[in-house]
This record gives structure tokens, sequence and C-alpha cells, in this order.
């Protein structure tokens, strides 16, 4: 699919974590132009370290992510997610988050770094962090404590009542607001609710100029629950955190698993304390969303999202949109 003046449609991603990088395995392959937008909050592990000695913004779902677009042998692969696990001083770093480090020396700048490693690994796409800082992400919870740092916030246990950042000033890079205002289609998710997703939606500017974009608005809701984070979530508990902390409704629709997942597999995930996202699909309707449900999960070592199917329906409802533009 391509518009009339010959370009492939425009699509922004925006998220961090695992799941994000999933479903940008299958965007890849599809004709369009992606840029991916990611979280810059991370501070546990390899990337908090990183952060904290280098003073650079986290590199490791930037990492993740540019290793899902990558067009590289699968060896390469392989070893920018190779973590090592003995060396005093090395080990728990992976080798990617090394040379996203060593990238940000040689050209002085994190946004550089990033752009020039692209290059090297023929990515399909962009891939822009929120900001061109690190930025210091906090709960406070119900019980009215503050919580400091993405990786402490899960492990506290309570409820979330709302996450927000330090600086509060931070401003976005303005890569990512131009990525938005010229897209022709927003796709956020899947990811962590409050650690991946909102810490990029709560920059400021950010929010608004999804806000005033006319572009096609999809969020890709979690298949399960994530223990500290949305203990006991449904789809629309998700859209309401975001509604809460943005105030507004942002998305046209919401794309769901509505898929079994096998008894033992739902056992190995309660061990953890998580569940099935339940599927409010009546009250999510009563929102005003456009509700695209399927079975979208796959079980090999974890449960991902069908990353095939999924961006075949982002497809599908992309070039329904654009054809409706035009």
């Amino acid at each position: 699919m391509r518009q009339r003046n010959g370009r492939l449609p425009r699509i922004v991603v925006i998220g961090g974590g695992t799941g994000l990088s999933v479903m940008l395995r299958g965007l890849k392959e599809k004709p369009l132009d992606i840029t991916a937008i990611v979280t810059v909050a991370d501070d546990g592990g390899s990337s908090g370290i990183l952060r904290s000695e280098l003073q650079m913004p986290p590199p490791g779902d930037i990492r993740n992510v540019l290793n899902a677009l990558a067009d590289v042998e699968p060896m390469l692969s392989r070893m920018l997610e190779y973590r090592f696990t003995a060396g005093n001083g090395l080990a728990g770093h992976s080798l990617g988050n090394l040379i996203l480090a060593a990238m940000h020396d040689i050209t002085g700048d994190f946004v550089s770094g990033i752009k020039a490693l692209s290059r090297v690994l023929a990515v399909r796409g962009r891939v822009l962090p929120t900001a061109n800082q690190a930025i210091v992400l906090k709960a406070e919870m119900q019980d009215g404590t503050i919580v400091e740092g993405e990786s402490k916030i899960p492990l506290v246990g309570g409820r979330i009542k709302r996450v927000f950042l330090e600086p509060e000033n931070v401003e976005p890079l303005p890569e990512v607001l131009e990525a938005i205002r010229e897209t022709d289609a927003i796709l956020v998710g899947p990811g962590s609710l409050y650690t991946s997703i909102l810490p990029n939606l709560i920059v400021p500017g950010v929010a608004d100029a999804l806000v005033e974009s006319d572009a096609i608005k999809i969020f890709i809701c979690n298949v399960m629950t994530q223990p500290g984070e949305t203990d006991g979530y449904s789809v629309s508990d998700h859209l309401q955190a975001i509604h809460d902390h943005v105030g507004h409704h942002l998305f046209d629709y919401v794309i769901v698993n509505n898929g079994d997942i096998p008894p033992q597999v739902e056992s190995k995930y309660a061990e953890q304390g998580a569940s099935a996202v339940e599927l409010d699909l009546d009250e999510v309707k009563r929102r005003g969303y456009q509700v695209i449900a399927d079975k979208l999960v796959l079980f090999r070592t974890y449960l991902r999202h069908d990353a095939e199917r999924l961006s075949h329906h982002i497809y599908q409802l992309v070039e329904s949109w654009m054809s409706k533009k035009r």
C-alpha cells in the first residue's frame, strides 16, 4: 500500500520493553515507514548502571527496539542481546548496551549514537528516545507513599494511583513531536502500563501532540496483568489509567486478545502473581472505543503476542484508514 504521492504509510509506535519489540518484528515485514518512540525511564540492571556511571539515558529498551527492527544476520542479533555472566564490571551487561554506550561517547550525544548504530544495523525505520536525557520515574501509591525509580515501583506491591516524572519540565525530543504530527497511525503498547507506556505519554507535549494528530490511534492491550503494576486490571482499567494521566480519550481502536490461554500456562503465571487481562468488552465499547479481538498469543518459554497476526490487524486498520482519507 502506497499513498498517491508514492510514500509508505507512516506509523509511530510508542512504548518500551519486550512487548513492543515483539510487535515490531512483525510490523517491519509490512510496507510501512516506522518510527519507534521509546521510554528513557529505565533504572535497573545494566541500563541503570550505565545511566548512573556514564550520565547517559538508559540504553536497554532502545537496544531491544533496534534489534527488533534491524536487518542483520541472526548471529549479530544474538550478539547484541548477549549478556556477560562473568568479569569484574562486565557481569550483567549486555553487549548491545555497551555498544550504545560507546556510540554515545563517540558521537557525543545519545540520539546521534542511536542514529549511527541504526545505520550500522540497517534498521528498518527510526528509533527515537522520548527525551534526550534520562528521566526519573516516580509513583504515588493509593496510600500516598511515593516510590522513586522505575525498577522499584512494581516491587512495592501496592496499588498505583499515578506516575510522574522528574524533572517535571523535561523536554521531548523535537523529532518525536514532529513524527507524531506527520504520522498516519499511532500505536501505543503493548508493554508495562506504568513503567513503559505512561513514561512516554506524560512527557510534556507528547499527549497534546497525540490529541491534535488526525492519525488513527490504536492501543494494543497486554495479554497478562503485571504483578505490582496492573494486578486485577481489565482492558478498560488499562484505558482508564491512560485517560487519568493524559486527561483525554486518545484511542480510536483497541486490539485485545480473546484467545484461550492453556491452563498449565495460566498456572505458571499465577505462581508469579499474573493473570489474563479480563476483556470487559461491553464496558470498553460503552466508553467509545472500537475493539479488534482475536487469538493473539503464542507460548514458547513465555506468553507473547503473535507478531504476525497482530501486525496483520494493524496493517488492515491503517490501510482502511488511509483509504478513507484519500
